[in-house]
């Protein structure tokens, strides 16, 4: 029977990223996946790289700040590797949010470098609370695509369209996975599953998903929009290509992901509402994803109770940005070398595991 030396459950962006590092590090890398690969809350993202201390928890800054470093490279190196081009801009982002007065003065070195109305003519804007943030984003799906190519490039392996049902145990150890086909050994495994990692035992996380509503339409003109832009209700994201992401809601419906056009139109008025350029823009395509949330926020990572079985999941919006680090991070822990960043606050331990 063929074994590895890890298993990756699922096939998202922190599944692949990982996958790569552990391939870096010498291990046989199986990535098992229940659909397509890259097909869920990786696909579904609008991916804004944001690492802004306005909206990251605390406990999430370092790994936050530490990946929004790497993504560059991150990114380099995909793209040598896979042959793909992913669309990575770093024009920076605006907020426009109603601010406390103490937390308007702490973020004051975030103002806007220029008058608004020259930054962004194009918006319609009453709020004057507006920061700045240089902050990039990306096309998740070039990135998910580029880093499929990467690891079939690099010898790893993948089983599609097979639920793993639970990690196997034999003297307390992980030694592979029950699928709904086989069996699979494997020297060790991690579970990042998303919204469904919850979902295989023994070890039962409280991730959950939750809905989120996007559409994509093209820009009636060239960078009707340049800058991301995001507000309480509705964020902005211009792609190279002239498409612009809008989004996103968020909402507890279980794993329902049907599209709902009222919800649609309600993104599309809000959009119009602050870019009135937008009003006969054309909608190229709408969607929904899951993102796998946490109690706390927090994605859970590291090692679990059963050794050789390990975590990375519940990184709710921030999965794309965080890829890189929890990829490094996760190798480093899942190899035996002490981790560059303290994961203690993310531990499957703070729930009872």
């Amino acid at each position: 029977m063929k074994s590895w030396d890890a298993i990756v459950v699922g096939a998202g962006i922190i599944g692949l990223a990982l996958a790569l590092e552990l391939n870096k590090q010498g291990l046989k890398v199986l990535v098992v996946e229940k659909g397509e690969p890259g097909r869920e809350a990786s696909w579904a993202a609008g991916g804004m790289l944001c690492d802004f201390p306005g909206e990251t928890q605390p406990p999430l800054q370092e790994l936050a700040t530490a990946s929004a470093r790497m993504y560059a490279e991150f990114v380099r190196e995909l793209e040598d590797e896979s042959g793909v081009k992913i669309d990575l801009r770093s024009v920076g982002t605006i907020i426009l949010s109603r601010l406390e007065p103490g937390l308007k003065a702490a973020l004051r070195r975030y103002a806007v470098p220029q008058p608004l109305a020259e930054l962004e003519p194009g918006l319609r804007v009453q709020d004057s609370n507006a920061l700045f943030v240089d902050e990039g984003c990306v096309d998740p799906r070039q990135l998910t695509a580029a880093a499929i190519a990467a690891a079939r490039h690099r010898g790893i392996d993948f089983s599609c369209g097979d639920d793993v049902l639970a990690v196997e145990v034999a003297d307390g150890k992980a030694c592979g996975v029950r699928t709904g086909k086989a069996q699979i050994a494997a020297g060790m495994v991690v579970n990042c599953a998303g919204a469904w990692a919850g979902q295989i035992g023994p070890h039962r996380f409280p991730t959950r998903p939750v809905k989120g509503h996007m559409l994509c339409v093209a820009m009636p003109e060239n960078e009707v929009v340049r800058h991301v832009v995001r507000t309480p209700d509705v964020y902005l994201i211009p792609r190279s290509d002239g498409r612009m992401v809008i989004g996103a809601t968020v909402e507890e419906a279980g794993f329902d992901k049907r599209t709902l056009p009222e919800t649609i139109q309600k993104l599309r008025r809000a959009a119009v509402g602050l870019v009135p350029g937008l009003a006969d823009a054309r909608v190229l395509e709408t969607w929904t994803g899951l993102r796998p949330g946490t109690p706390d926020g927090l994605p859970i990572l590291g090692a679990t109770a059963t050794r050789g079985s390990f975590v990375a999941t519940g990184h709710f919006r921030d999965g794309i940005l965080l890829a890189p680090a929890t990829a490094r991070v996760m190798g480093q822990v899942m190899t035996a070398k002490k981790p560059q960043i303290d994961l203690s606050n993310f531990s499957a331990g703070r729930f009872g595991d």
